[in-house]
């Protein structure tokens, strides 16, 4: 469980001068540092900003970008758009989770490294299939290569 910074989110809060109609960006940046919401600090921010719980629990579900989930260090987005799903983007996926322990209904690997993601579109499509690692486009993936790749990022945790 991460333990909420609160004057880390203090300071976020001051700088939108704890209003309500900035609840989007207030949440934007606590996701950026914490990879997600955290649900202590939607209870703290809501008090902050004089709004109920269920009203930004509400925001944070109705956008897709919002997670409610904590995720992995290495968030895997594999892309399903047309170009990828018909250069087989299911099997790299599917190599994933098994390169991972991860099962689909999962959040995060045993290990807290990783987090695999189905998403609509990279917007990469003469790379297809790809994925993204933290935002970086892995390009052209096979099962052969994902297995590769998370053999790589495991190995970057032991240096």
């Amino acid at each position: 469980m991460v333990k909420v910074d609160f004057g880390f989110i203090d300071s976020i809060l001051g700088k939108y001068g704890c209003d309500k109609t900035r609840v989007i960006a207030i949440m934007q940046e606590i996701q950026n540092e914490y990879k997600f919401l955290p649900k202590d600090a939607l209870k703290y921010v809501a008090e902050k900003i004089g709004e109920s719980e269920a009203e930004l629990y509400g925001v944070a579900t109705f956008y897709e970008n919002f997670s409610m989930n904590e995720k992995g260090k290495y968030i895997i987005k594999v892309c399903n758009g047309t170009a990828c799903h018909v250069r087989k983007s299911d099997d790299v996926q599917e190599a994933l989770y098994a390169a991972t322990g991860l099962k689909p209904d999962d959040h995060m690997s045993q290990d807290g490294l990783f987090t695999i993601e189905r998403v609509s579109c990279l917007g990469a499509c003469g790379l297809a299939p790809v994925c993204t690692v933290n935002d970086v486009v892995h390009a052209s993936m096979t099962p052969e290569k994902a297995h590769a790749l998370i053999q790589e990022l495991r190995e970057a945790e032991t240096v």
